[in-house]
């Protein structure tokens, strides 16, 4: 979050010009940062940093515009939302893929023992023959046969 501004864009516009105005009967920029800021009530890094800022933004010094600053900004929160959305959209793909396997697993194994609580390709009875009954146990064991959860 931005914090508020302390000064108005007309108090800001006004220091850059007084400073660029009184600048020549200064010795140097520093003591002329150090004489405007004080008449605003402003630290001079503050009115440095609004100088440098202005002197970019009209062109007489290198570096990116606060237009082109504000633009990358607003790219990056498009490109943080977007992937935002690319994650929510790979973990419900995801949940839809194990739904449609599981929703697969039921069409190729239709019946279900609810004694031991697997799908089967053949309906059966494991609760009367115990042989049975062990043979498919190690098959759920071994991963031939799924178990239903």
């Amino acid at each position: 979050m931005t914090r508020a501004n302390r000064y108005s864009p007309e108090v800001r516009e006004r220091a850059v010009r007084m400073l660029h105005e009184q600048e020549p009967s200064y010795a140097s920029r520093w003591a002329a940062l150090t004489s405007v800021a004080g008449k605003i009530g402003c630290t001079p890094e503050a009115l440095r940093r609004r100088v440098q800022r202005a002197e970019i933004d009209d062109g007489r010094r290198p570096g990116r515009t606060s237009a082109e600053l504000e633009e990358f900004k607003a790219l990056q929160r498009g490109n943080r939302e977007l992937k935002r959305a690319n994650e929510v959209l790979k973990s419900a793909s995801a949940f839809f893929a194990q739904a449609e396997l599981d929703s697969a697993t039921a069409a190729a194994l239709p019946y279900y023992c609810p004694s031991l609580d697997i799908r089967c390709r053949l309906p059966h009875r494991h609760t009367t023959n115990r042989r049975h009954g062990n043979v498919i146990r190690a098959a759920v064991l071994h991963g031939i046969i799924r178990t239903r959860r």
